[in-house]
């Protein structure tokens, strides 16, 4: 090779590697950050950010565990993370590149050490719980004024959904949330990993089935906030995100939010950093600008969840940190659960029932 084709090629990867520098690549889930912190972060690092959105979790795994993601940042909830730990899909963070990291909060760094050990290869985003949220008049109208409506009899018994299906129920399109809460509603362990115990889940899942309108993990929002579903089993952020829509369009619906009263999930959304992320400093960069307590209180008042940053609290308007559906209080919190990632044969048990429950056949 010549000497001046040579410096051409460095040249040009010279050229190519200064311009992919100043790129980052988040893929976070949908209707999850405010977008004016995508802009605010760019103008301030000067790296620009190409910023995508799923939303299940299932998807983003397939991702990782294929490889070859192409991002520099994404966010699994918590019993996903862990399994992806294992399968070595993320590298640990650079607490040096990381000056903003004293204002996490212990609390919840306390929790997501099960699925992070030392919470070495992840921050917590923001956590909440999942469970019911009801077009109270809608609900009302149908079952009555002493509807359970902070009950997981609500959705799954036979009878309450026969008649809620005139008005639109929704459901996630998520195994690892929906099977245990219906162990929880059975009184069952909703963190096992018996194919048996899980085996139990069927008959309740598919007892409701002919009246869920849709499985889905993000359209609930706006049908709910459009009343054009009554009922949604999803996320506390989520919900809460459709209550004020509605409210904002005083379109006459009022939406609330429960977690039930037998028990509801706590989960936690963890931003961490492939193992063969294109651009790992600038992920840390954007990882700090997120830790920022402003910029974190930013996001938890766009969202409505509540998010591991004890710094941003004092930064919360009071909609957020006053409201118990988002930062729960202490009875409510020790009524809350957690799972644990389904080992690989069970895991394949868990998918083969969802998909015939969803099915429905």
């Amino acid at each position: 090779m010549t000497r001046r084709l040579l410096a051409t090629v460095a040249v040009a990867a010279l050229t190519a590697t200064s311009a992919f520098a100043e790129e980052v690549r988040v893929y976070n889930w949908s209707d999850y950050i405010d977008e004016e912190l995508l802009t605010k972060f760019e103008e301030e690092t000067g790296i620009k950010l190409i910023y995508d959105v799923f939303d299940s979790n299932e998807v983003l795994e397939t991702k990782m565990l294929t490889g070859s993601s192409g991002y520099d940042v994404v966010v699994p909830s918590g019993t996903f993370l862990q399994r992806q730990i294992s399968a070595g899909a993320f590298q640990p963070l650079d607490q040096s590149k990381l000056s903003n990291a004293g204002n996490m909060w212990d609390v919840i760094e306390a929790r997501t050490d099960q699925y992070d050990s030392g919470n070495a290869h992840s921050i917590n985003y923001m956590w909440g719980t999942t469970g019911l949220g009801v077009n109270v008049g809608k609900v009302t109208e149908i079952l009555g004024a002493d509807a359970p409506m902070g009950s997981l009899e609500l959705v799954f018994n036979p009878a309450n959904m026969e008649k809620l299906a005139e008005c639109g129920v929704h459901f996630l399109d998520a195994p690892a949330e929906m099977i245990p809460a219906t162990l929880q509603f059975l009184g069952e362990d909703p963190d096992s990993h018996d194919p048996e115990v899980i085996a139990k889940a069927e008959a309740v899942l598919m007892g409701v089935r002919p009246h869920i309108t849709k499985f889905h993990s993000s359209e609930y929002i706006n049908a709910l906030a459009n009343g054009d579903i009554c009922v949604a089993f999803g996320w506390s952020g989520d919900i809460l995100q459709a209550r004020d829509r509605a409210a904002e369009a005083e379109n006459g619906v009022e939406i609330a939010y429960n977690a039930p009263s037998e028990g509801a999930l706590m989960w936690f959304d963890q931003m961490a950093i492939p193992a063969d992320a294109p651009n790992p400093d600038a992920a840390h960069k954007f990882l700090n600008f997120i830790m920022d307590a402003q910029n974190m209180a930013a996001a938890s008042n766009y969202v409505y969840y509540a998010n591991g940053n004890k710094a941003s609290q004092e930064f919360l308007v009071e909609d957020v940190i006053g409201d118990t559906a988002i930062y729960p209080d202490e009875t409510t919190l020790e009524n809350l659960y957690t799972t644990t990632p389904y080992p690989q044969k069970v895991q394949r048990v868990v998918t083969r029932l969802w998909t015939k429950i969803k099915s429905g056949t």
